[in-house]
């Protein structure tokens, strides 16, 4: 069959019709992989950090990941804009069963964290890859029901993920959680490589452009990773020497800086300074995700240091957020007015979620409050996220698909770096060895991630704002005639 007819038929086939069945199938086995190594993971963490003595650098098992994200997901747009989606998710899958090979092997945690970063790059080509093959094979009506469904998808390992790995890491040790992950990924490998034989480039490009986007994407990442470690290790150090504080200030000023300046292009013009329409919706991405990923990260580490909690149990606090996401994925496929203001809707629920969460860890909530907060959270996030993905595939060219998709996640990468790795900081200059579980420690960290829930709204109205023949939210010219709107 011809690509021309492929497109026409994808046009009218629904999600589940026999042409489309195999390839939704495989993109659901993916994403459920790839949640339950998250839930597993981060129910984890708290018991690696304690046996590897990796407390104070907690945060940066988690931001790692993302940072090598960054890197991935910049790599992974050109090359599916010129190869196509289907060898970016083969290495992307690969590294990420490496990464997990290497975390469970790991001797030190810092070893840990390397395993992670390992994990995030194959993460990084791994999501794009997806993101394009729902673009390039699914109408544009459909695209919210997919993505509805791959929110979905976390329901089942949001539910037995931390159980599981609670088990396992209490009655066999946290490296088989790393350890058993990878033939559960491997297995995700199996179901979809077929059904993307199909999935070719769009259109010749030029490699300079190309090139250019990947050296970004290595300063861009460079940058990030040296902002975190210097911040980090500035907070963790006790009674530092002149000369280190100075090299770690320098460290991290130098990464900021490089970030900021490889940053600009690798996003739609005016994403940093909230131009109005895909811009801002891009940048919403981002904003949300600082507060929500920065408090998720630290959320098990709290129950289990300052309530004696089982990491399983403490774990169940996550699912209910997941199970909230899948909700208000839901929800999003549904609605009949403009999506644009979901993100004004989402960012406010967000705000107010988390200002509750605060509350309920100070006054020490029983775990059931701390828990429904939370599933309100992922509701939030689960009905703006997904918003965000069918507005970026909506008003993107085919030919673009992969590189805007690629920005849309580095800011949602960058976001979640940026959480991530400043809490960890306020983790590490804030907590008390002889105290670990020191609960307004944690209160001070989830009120300096809330105030960023503010500037989430700002960008969700300045999205919505729009109209629909404004700059950076009406479709290229390329798509008109092709897409149905």
């Amino acid at each position: 069959m011809s690509k021309t007819a492929r497109t026409a038929g994808n046009r009218t086939a629904g999600v589940m019709s026999p042409e489309l069945r195999p390839l939704t199938i495989g993109i659901l086995a993916i994403i459920t992989c790839a949640a339950f190594e998250a839930m597993a993971v981060i129910t984890a963490m708290p018991s690696v950090a304690h046996e590897l003595s990796g407390e104070s650098s907690y945060g940066l098992a988690f931001s790692m990941y993302l940072t090598a994200s960054l890197l991935g997901t910049v790599v992974a747009g050109s090359w599916c804009d010129r190869r196509g989606p289907r060898p970016a998710l083969a290495v992307g899958l690969g590294l990420m069963i490496l990464g997990l090979l290497a975390a469970g092997a790991a001797p030190d945690f810092w070893l840990v964290t390397v395993g992670r970063a390992v994990s995030g790059l194959g993460g990084g080509f791994m999501i794009v890859a997806v993101y394009v093959v729902i673009g390039r094979s699914f109408p544009q009506k459909a695209q919210p029901v997919v993505f509805g469904w791959l929110a979905a998808a976390w329901v089942l390992p949001a539910l037995i993920g931390p159980v599981v790995a609670g088990f396992v890491t209490e009655n066999f040790g946290w490296r088989w959680v790393f350890l058993g992950v990878a033939p559960v990924v491997l297995a995700a490998v199996v179901i979809v490589w077929p059904k993307t034989r199909k999935l070719g480039p769009m259109e010749p490009t030029e490699a300079g452009p190309a090139k250019s986007r990947v050296l970004r994407g290595v300063a861009l990442a460079g940058g990030v990773l040296a902002a975190q470690w210097g911040v980090v290790r500035l907070a963790d150090t006790q009674d530092p020497a002149a000369a280190t504080v100075a090299g770690l200030v320098v460290l991290s000023v130098a990464g900021v800086v490089v970030a900021l300046l490889v940053l600009p292009p690798l996003l739609p013009k005016g994403a940093l300074v909230l131009a109005r329409g895909l811009p801002s919706i891009i940048a919403t991405r981002g904003i949300v995700n600082v507060s929500f990923f920065g408090t998720e990260a630290f959320i098990p580490l709290m129950l289990v240091n300052s309530r004696d909690i089982d990491p399983g149990t403490a774990g169940l606090t996550l699912s209910a957020g997941a199970l909230g996401w899948s909700a208000g994925s839901f929800v999003q496929a549904r609605v009949t007015f403009d999506r644009r203001w979901l993100l004004v809707a989402g960012s406010s629920i967000l705000s107010l979620s988390l200002g509750g969460f605060a509350l309920a860890t100070a006054v020490e909530a029983p775990l059931w409050v701390l828990a429904v907060v939370w599933g309100l959270s992922g509701f939030a996030m689960g009905m703006t996220l997904s918003s965000t993905s069918v507005l970026v595939l909506k008003l993107s060219a085919p030919s673009e698909q992969g590189r805007n998709s690629a920005a849309l996640q580095i800011s949602d990468q960058l976001g979640g770096v940026a959480g991530t790795a400043g809490a960890g900081a306020l983790f590490a200059l804030l907590h008390d060895p002889a105290d670990p579980g020191h609960v307004p420690t944690f209160v001070a960290i989830w009120l300096a991630l809330w105030v960023f829930t503010a500037a989430g709204i700002v960008s969700g109205l300045r999205g919505a704002r729009s109209s629909d023949d404004g700059p950076g939210l009406a479709p290229s010219k390329s798509m008109e005639g092709t897409v149905p709107a």
